[in-house]
């Protein structure tokens, strides 16, 4: 039975149900987010392959604590970025660094790099510089420049204080600024 049309409550009721199909739809939904949001934690493709993998099991398991106060993706997203974080933390600890820095180039047809083009390889050049930057400050700024968490969601997720917060994505903002004009 397909639930492509289910409203995503409905489906979260089918899954506490045990629906399999629903937990399909659930997870065709939101595993490309769900990635996305991982890989910029954890800075390693296969590693947020498993970190997202992790947290949809970990959702579907708790499923039952979902009080939806806020919304289910808003919810699986908090899961996500705790278990990347957490993966990520673990990793430092092991000092497995990944080195991963690769510049893409986009051409059109005719060899020449497009408007849209460069608009990508900034963005990219941006992104890539961001994983130049401390971890705290990296984490921090993903979170609130790229997720759209406020400071004082920021400080319970990294567990530091308001100002802390504050001051650190202050710093990695004017860190980030700094490479970039160095870049360049």
């Amino acid at each position: 039975m397909s639930h492509k049309k289910e409203n995503t409550d409905v489906l979260v009721q089918l899954c506490l149900q045990g629906k399999q199909s629903a937990q399909l739809e659930i997870y065709n939904r939101y595993y490309k987010a769900m990635y996305n949001t991982s890989v910029r934690i954890v800075k390693n493709s296969a590693e947020a392959e498993d970190v997202m993998q992790e947290s949809f099991l970990n959702a579907f398991t708790k499923l039952h604590t979902f009080k939806g106060e806020v919304t289910f993706g808003s919810w699986l997203k908090r899961i996500v970025i705790n278990n990347s974080i957490y993966h990520y933390r673990k990793q430092q600890k092991k000092k497995e660094v990944d080195l991963d820095d690769v510049m893409y180039k986009v051409e059109d047809n005719d060899g020449v790099v497009s408007d849209h083009a460069i608009t990508e390889l900034k963005a990219q050049k941006v992104m890539e510089t961001m994983n130049l930057l401390k971890d705290n400050y990296r984490v921090s700024l993903t979170l609130h420049l790229i997720e759209g968490y406020d400071y004082e969601e920021i400080s319970k997720i990294m567990d530091i204080s308001y100002a802390n917060c504050r001051t650190t994505i202050s710093r990695a903002k004017q860190s980030l600024r700094n490479k970039l004009t160095i870049a360049y």
